[in-house]
């Protein structure tokens, strides 16, 4: 007899080959799947045996694009909330820690996801910082490159954020980590974050061995992508109608897989990568295709030869489901272990990280006339640049708007419909500080600041007030990072982040509270978007298109340099 953990009999397990559901059973042994079928059974003894109630058995989800940071949480707690969702992988990109702490961020992501329930894989975060028109507070370069490449756990070269700079400049940082990366393997998985590239610039992206991309698709640049070799991550503001009926009407599987790039807290108490399974099957796309796109087709990109299907030899990561077109997971099995949700909020367990790490917003206190914009000598009316924020989208329009000027200063206000924002600098003590005008899905009233604002993570203040504005700065720096919502000398939220100003250790589900209330404040006061906050905080990165705001100023994404907030007038 054939000695086995764990029998699970009666259930349909999808076979990914032929993207099929079979009647059969599944024998584990020491966290490995020893058999698929029916017809040994008689053969295998086994120490446990589960009737799955002919419930669906599927592999553990893999999402291979995400940023831990972005659900403000610590590594241990994500770790425990994938679970729950049933994602059994993950290859994480800590660029966000990264550029507040450089390789020692990093290295604490790596020293916390070693004892992980799920298995977090690392990407090498290559754009730190993202580009050259921001100040960040840590660097990563091509010495530490070597260094992460010796642990097992980092599979590759995370995303290259500036693919234009990568291109043009040879001799750019970004060109270096990329050509190191090659240096050290052979076939590196590289990375790419390449919005709006066509043509023979995207033909570029990919000659330098950048060879997917997950940014916002449209079914002529995701056709174009994969003709050319390109691999697609689809995360949900891709996954819309026209998307999936370009990949249902096409033989594209293999080509692309679902990830989730960025949950907040609260979003993540609601799903993770499962949504995306659910949501791509709602819209039409067959239950076996979204299964794929979630776990065979990620684990071929990240080369994860050991996981990604119900097969022998490969780990025991499975989810059973009593609900196909719902995908809803019932159980989460983990090296053939059954993982039992914890339902009660754990404490945080004390400070996790170096004592600095506590101490990273170098800023004093704000005050009203640290936001008033001054013009050029003599102007009575300027035309200005305004960063036009967007409902459905995190890409921003540029428009011009002439304003009136009194004694040298810029009369915003008698615009209705403009904020002023401004980007200090809170890593090194420069002083430096960028200031723009918004205008759109943006404040109406009232005022935002937060110092976790991508990729540089300084503090990033909007508002429609400048007393409200210098509140909202100042609880952000009494509290040594976070979000914090006001309005009319009230705050109404504060979502305390006091790891590097961009992560909480208070327990998920607190967390996800207090961030569902920024959410629901920052809605109130005008912001509208699916999610308020990722909209507020990539009003600051200069790799997402058009015109976005940093410590050095107004960014012209497409053009790859700072633009003054003034015209120049004829």
């Amino acid at each position: 007899m054939l000695q086995a953990d764990l029998l699970i009999k009666n259930v349909k397990v999808f076979n990914s080959a032929f993207k099929h559901f079979y009647d059969s059973a599944v024998a584990v042994r020491a966290g490995r799947i020893l058999y698929v079928g029916t017809q040994a059974l008689n053969q295998i003894e086994a120490k446990a045996t589960v009737d799955g109630g002919g419930q669906y058995l599927v592999p553990g989800l893999i999402d291979i694009h995400l940023h831990i940071e972005s659900s403000m949480i610590t590594p241990p707690a994500f770790s425990e909330m994938l679970l729950r969702n049933g994602v059994t992988t993950c290859v994480a990109e800590p660029h966000e820690i990264a550029n507040v702490f450089g390789m020692d961020g990093v290295l604490s992501f790596l020293a916390l996801s070693q004892k992980c329930a799920a298995d977090i894989f690392y990407g090498i975060p290559s754009s730190v910082p993202s580009t050259a028109l921001e100040t960040s507070g840590g660097t990563i370069g091509t010495e530490d490159l070597h260094r992460l490449l010796q642990d097992p756990r980092v599979l590759c070269l995370g995303e290259v954020m500036d693919c234009r700079t990568l291109v043009q400049y040879p001799d750019s940082h970004i060109a270096q980590m990329v050509a190191a990366m090659q240096r050290e393997r052979n076939m590196p998985i590289i990375e790419g974050h390449c919005p709006r590239f066509r043509g023979l610039a995207l033909a570029r992206i990919l000659f330098c061995g950048v060879d997917s991309d997950h940014t916002e698709q449209t079914p002529q640049g995701m056709r174009e992508r994969i003709a050319n070799g390109m691999f697609v991550e689809i995360q949900e503001k891709s996954l819309t109608q026209e998307i999936i009926d370009f990949c249902v009407k096409n033989p594209v599987g293999g080509h692309f897989c679902f990830v989730t790039d960025d949950v907040m807290a609260d979003q993540l108490q609601k799903g993770h990568l499962n949504r995306l399974v659910r949501k791509a099957i709602a819209l039409g796309m067959p239950p076996e295709d979204a299964i794929y796109a979630a776990s065979a087709s990620p684990a071929a990109r990240m080369n994860l030869r050991d996981r990604g299907s119900v097969a022998p030899g490969k780990l025991a990561d499975f989810l059973l489901l009593d609900d196909l077109r719902q995908f809803r997971v019932k159980q989460v099995y983990k090296r053939g272990v059954l993982v039992k949700e914890n339902k009660k909020e754990n404490k945080a367990a004390g400070h996790f990280f170096p004592e600095r790490f506590y101490h990273s917003v170098h800023l004093p206190l704000r005050t009203e006339k640290d936001f008033l914009v001054f013009t050029p000598p003599g102007s009575q009316a300027v035309h200005c640049r305004v960063i036009a924020v967007q409902p459905g989208t995190t890409f921003t329009e540029e428009q011009i708007v002439r304003l009136p000027a009194t004694q040298g200063r810029l009369n915003w206000k008698s615009n209705s419909q403009l904020c002023l924002g401004t980007v200090f600098e809170r890593h090194h003590g420069s002083g430096r500080v960028g200031m723009g005008l918004l205008t759109g899905s943006c404040l109406h009233a009232g005022a935002a600041a937060t110092s976790y604002a991508h990729d540089h993570h300084n503090l990033f203040v909007v508002g429609r007030d400048e007393r409200d504005m210098a509140l909202a700065a100042n609880m952000v720096i009494k509290n040594g990072g976070g979000i914090c919502v006001v309005r009319d000398g009230k705050v109404l939220e504060l979502v305390p982040l006091a790891v590097g100003g961009i992560l909480s250790e208070e327990p998920a589900e607190q967390v996800g509270r207090k961030v569902a209330c920024a959410t629901a404040a920052l809605r109130a006061l005008g912001w509208q978007h699916e999610n308020p906050i990722m909209s507020l905080c990539t009003v600051s990165l200069p790799v997402s298109p058009a015109l976005k705001l940093t410590d050095r100023g107004l960014v012209d994404v497409q053009g790859g340099h700072i633009v003054p907030l003034f015209l120049e007038e004829e």
